[in-house]
């Protein structure tokens, strides 16, 4: 009887604890990748949100599931490598994903108001790649096949999916304000199994071949470099050993819904 008293009351404040949160993170995205020398490059940042359902098990893992659309960038300009500023080319996209992940806190949340989490999943996301040509006319990349991929000469391209899988892996420094909230700092980076959120990867094509079949702009917005004949065919104009990466990093504000609907 005692020990099935004890378990009654375990149970009890087990399912106390378990709460429903909705987060809003307001902060940046930026990217990693084939147009960026540094892990971290603050010419690629731009404004994001995050919106997160998260579910509080009372104990040291919590469950999510979030939106985030934000915008990355990158562009040859920004490097210092002189042959990287002579291949020209740049990118821009903006990213909507959805996610599942878990956030595992380093404290027992209802001892400490303040403890650091490290946070890893899986989502989704849709990208969609464009640039300016040199009439400043905005213009997707994928359809252009840029390096032959999907063209019968180079099987070994494949066309890139617009929708992709990601992991999600970072970390973050929780605070506890009054009763129902909760301020965040986080920082979460995106891997992907895709080299082609730049729309760069691999070699130059044949631009000849190029132009044939996908048209004069695809050969133009593959090779961007200014007053170099075209001799590259079949040389770097990206790394594929590397994938690309991004990532959400921001402030968020929680509100507690459990809490807020039963205050005692």
């Amino acid at each position: 009887m005692r020990l099935l008293l004890i378990s009654f009351l375990l149970a009890s404040n087990t399912c106390f604890a378990q709460e429903w949160i909705t987060e809003v993170m307001v902060g940046i995205s930026g990217y990693n990748g084939d147009l960026t020398q540094q892990r971290v490059s603050f010419q690629t940042m731009r404004p994001a949100v995050n919106v997160n359902l998260k579910y509080n098990t009372g104990d040291f893992i919590n469950f999510r599931l979030g939106i985030g659309f934000g915008t990355v960038l990158g562009n040859d300009k920004f490097n210092t490598e002189p042959d990287l500023k002579a291949r020209n080319l740049n990118f821009k996209t903006n990213i909507l994903e959805a996610n599942l992940c878990a956030e595992i806190n380093f404290a027992d949340p209802e001892t400490y108001f303040s403890y650091p989490y490290l946070l890893a999943g899986v989502g989704a996301f849709h990208f969609n790649p464009y640039t300016y040509d040199q009439n400043n006319t905005k213009t997707f990349l994928e359809p252009l096949s840029t390096e032959g991929e999907g063209l019968s000469q180079y099987n070994d391209r494949k066309k890139y999916s617009l929708i992709q899988v990601c992991f999600p892996v970072g970390f973050g420094w929780k605070f506890k304000y009054k009763e129902n909230w909760e301020i965040s700092y986080e920082f979460g980076y995106r891997f992907l199994l895709t080299d082609y959120l730049d729309d760069v990867s691999t070699t130059y094509p044949n631009l000849d071949v190029l132009a044939q079949a996908k048209g004069l702009k695809a050969a133009e917005l593959s090779y961007r470099k200014q007053g170099v004949p075209f001799r590259e065919e079949g040389q770097v104009r990206g790394n594929s050993k590397i994938k690309d990466m991004y990532f959400f990093t921001g402030i968020k504000l929680g509100l507690n819904l459990t809490r807020l609907q039963n205050p005692y």
